[in-house]
């Protein structure tokens, strides 16, 4: 449909940026000079999906975070000519957490769960010592298999120190579905399916909206609209006239407000870009810095215009530097696809269509519209 490319427009920018950046609308939003000095990264972004989520995740436990960050630096010490007495140092870092921080990793859990983080905290207890052996043999392959599954066993057990709901929805907001939590979709297409993992923690509202689509059978039959290798690919335009869903509670569009958490802010910010209320320079907790990022696309004069079209943008560090897209802080991202799901995404061409979509987890964190 025409409206597509009145919706999401790729704006290469190398000349003005120095590098490649992105954007998914015509409009600037303001001076580009400014925006380019307020966008330089900052460290080394995160770039893989999983850890972002983990971050993402609504808690304050420095023990866990710090034993997080040495697992994850392991692959830097291993890349990095295998420093072996980093990797040494990062492994203790985690063993040491394990042992005299037990009783501060607990600290969070609540009683109806300490036993299942107990159980977590002996099995990481035991890889550690599977990686100090591996260690000692040189042995880099085991070491990055056990890194992997440390970090997603890490991320079970901050999940179990999440407690209620971080934040209060604005009562102008409270008739839209919610996802106050976290939940996986799985997109069947005729390519192959892909998993995304919804964060209702930082977009409940984004994430609920889509949650209620998949639940009504919107996305079957749907086509892919647009493909841009190495940028983006685009879905959920209803066949017809219309650009986003019809509510039949209604007869009228409904749309969604712009919906970006930051991390220095309990609460995300509705209704406005990040530049628009001076939160330009702050980091998004849900950034476009990993390969199948999800987000809702909008109009290009209103930000809180979306309503069934989404996108996953196909980050590639050499062509969109973390930092120095345009659109962090200006479209709502609500998910990632999960590992394996970047095959199919690179095969996705316009015209391919949704075969199903389903939620396979999560869906008791699901709050249905008032109006729905």
């Amino acid at each position: 449909m025409n409206t597509l490319g009145r919706w999401l427009r790729i704006v290469p920018i190398a000349a003005i940026l120095m590098s490649l950046s992105i954007g998914l609308s015509g409009a600037w939003f303001g001076d580009v000079d400014n925006y380019r000095e307020s966008r330089m990264p900052v460290g080394n972004a995160v770039t893989d999906p999983n850890a972002i989520l983990q971050y993402a995740l609504p808690i304050d436990n420095a023990p866990v975070r710090r034993m997080q960050q040495a697992i994850e630096v392991m692959s830097q010490d291993l890349r990095g000519g295998q420093r072996w007495s980093a990797v040494s140092s990062d492994i203790r870092t985690a063993k040491n957490t394990l042992t005299i921080k037990r009783d501060e990793l607990l600290a969070d859990v609540s009683a109806d769960r300490r036993d299942q983080a107990i159980a977590i905290i002996d099995e990481l207890k035991e890889r550690v010592a599977t990686v100090e052996a591996a260690i000692e043999n040189r042995d880099r392959d085991t070491i990055w298999a056990q890194r992997r599954m440390m970090l997603n066993t890490i991320g079970q057990l901050e999940a179990l120190m999440v407690g209620e709901f971080p934040f209060e929805i604005p009562a102008e907001y409270a008739d839209l579905p919610q996802l106050k939590g976290r939940a996986t979709v799985e997109i069947e297409t005729e390519k192959g399916s892909i998993e995304l993992i919804l964060d209702g923690f930082n977009a409940p509202i984004t994430a609920g909206n889509f949650v209620d689509l998949v639940q009504r059978g919107f996305y079957a039959g749907t086509e892919v609209n647009r493909a841009e290798e190495y940028y983006v690919v685009q879905a959920g335009d209803p066949p017809g006239a219309d650009d986003g869903f019809i509510d039949p509670a209604t007869g009228k569009e409904r749309t969604i407000p712009l919906e970006i958490k930051v991390t220095s802010e309990p609460e995300p910010v509705y209704g406005a870009t990040l530049e628009d209320v001076g939160l330009y320079r702050e980091s998004p907790a849900l950034p476009f810095s990993a390969y199948g990022t999800v987000a809702m696309a909008h109009r290009d004069d209103d930000p809180n215009t979306a309503s069934s079209q989404f996108f996953f943008f196909l980050f590639e560090p050499e062509l969109t530097p973390p930092g120095l897209n345009l659109l962090d802080g200006r479209y709502s991202v609500f998910g990632y696809v999960k590992d394996g799901g970047e095959a199919v995404l690179s095969q996705l061409k316009k015209g391919d269509k949704i075969v199903s979509a389903r939620v396979i987890d999560g869906l008791d964190y699901f709050v249905p519209g008032h109006a729905a």
